[in-house]
């Protein structure tokens, strides 16, 4: 960091709100920028290489507190779609991870996996495992076609074991907490939103019932690792290919959903947003971060389009983005609307971005260029 008296006013604000240290259950994270999980397909066979040791401890050696992995697959055998998207099953791929988190921690950071399975997103006969089904909540109806079963209670506990699993590996091989991911229409989240839970049976109906297997999923991670090692739960209100739709439509709402996994044992909550910066609902500031904190308790992460004004859904279609000031982002962490902020596309862009924010070297930050997702750097 550049000396205090050559830093401009603001370069000395970001450096001193952004370089908190903030706790997650029993873990500290030194300052409060994460990195966002960003699927990345550069694990052949499911194994995270090299490459990928270095990719995630650049970016704590540049001042990245929290690293959430990219989502890697639970072991099941519907869990995923890409032999190049790396598991969380298997000695190879978690000694491959157990050398991703010690270049982590090498680098000064501290790195959690997100765990996913990505429900009816998967088609039958995909790999890595082609005999496997495509299962979910319920069939998903795609236009006149459907296509996937739906989950019987077998298949249930199979899948809230193999979360369980991968979490007690996480911490088994020095992670320092998981993510579970129920974002974005991929399993966990089927579940909880109605256009794609359709179940008349306990874990189908009202949004309570509809939470009961993510909370499951919740209690049994708690279960299988120790009570000081965190578990973060990551959500949306949008889904993939349905950005309008809504878990919830007032604070009530939200509440319901949200206080059954905190009382089933989550200690962070990620919400994940397009635009950090969109109130959630009428008649209060707060984004989505802020109310699950505020209605929670629990200590909550902000994303979306943090330091680019440009939305990121268009990045998967090669779009660029400009750089775009974070001041309105350091007043609501000043102000405590939320605790950590997770960055995507800019860090893809630019391992860098963080030493530069917290040494006030915005002018060097970089617009984000959609080459950057081609490439592992």
């Amino acid at each position: 960091m550049v000396p205090a008296a050559s830093q401009s006013p603001s370069a000395s604000r970001a450096a001193q709100i952004l370089s908190r240290p903030v706790a997650i259950n029993g873990l500290t994270v030194p300052n409060r920028i994460a990195m966002a999980p960003m699927t990345r397909q550069f694990s052949p066979g499911g194994v995270p290489g090299e490459d990928v040791v270095s990719y995630y401890a650049r970016r704590a050696a540049a001042g990245v507190g929290l690293i959430v992995t990219e989502g890697t697959y639970v072991g099941h055998a519907s869990a995923g779609n890409s032999d190049r998207v790396p598991r969380f099953d298997g000695e190879q791929q978690l000694a491959g991870w157990a050398k991703v988190a010690e270049g982590v921690h090498a680098a000064g950071g501290t790195i959690v996996p997100q765990l996913w399975h990505i429900g009816l997103v998967r088609r039958a006969g995909e790999p890595p495992f082609a005999d496997a089904p495509s299962v979910g909540p319920s069939v998903r109806l795609d236009g006149d076609e459907e296509h996937g079963t739906a989950m019987t209670r077998g298949d249930l506990d199979d899948v809230i074991a193999a979360f369980a699993r991968a979490a007690a590996a996480a911490e088994r091989i020095g992670f320092d907490g998981v993510e579970l991911h129920g974002a974005h229409g991929y399993l966990i989240d089927q579940f909880l939103w109605s256009g794609t839970n359709r179940r008349t049976d306990a874990y189908g109906g009202d949004p309570v019932a509809r939470t009961k297997f993510a909370a499951e999923i919740v209690a049994a991670v708690r279960d299988a690792v120790s009570p000081a090692f965190p578990v973060i739960f990551r959500y949306s209100q949008w889904k993939s290919g349905a950005y309008d739709a809504r878990l919830a439509d007032t604070p009530e709402q939200l509440a319901a959903v949200l206080t059954p996994l905190a009382d089933a044992g989550v200690d962070a909550f990620h919400a994940s947003t397009r635009r950090y910066w969109l109130s959630e609902f009428a008649g209060s500031g707060l984004n989505l971060a802020g109310w699950t904190k505020k209605l929670t308790g629990k200590t909550s992460i902000t994303v979306g389009s943090v330091g680019l004004d440009g939305e990121f859904i268009r990045a998967f279609a090669g779009e660029g983005a400009p750089v775009k000031g974070i001041d309105d982002l350091l007043d609501r962490l000043e102000s405590d609307e939320f605790d950590l902020v997770a960055v995507g596309r800019a860090l893809l862009q630019d391992p860098q971005w963080a030493a530069k924010v917290l040494a006030g070297r915005f002018d060097e930050l970089q617009p984000y260029d959609g080459s950057a997702l081609k490439t592992l750097t």
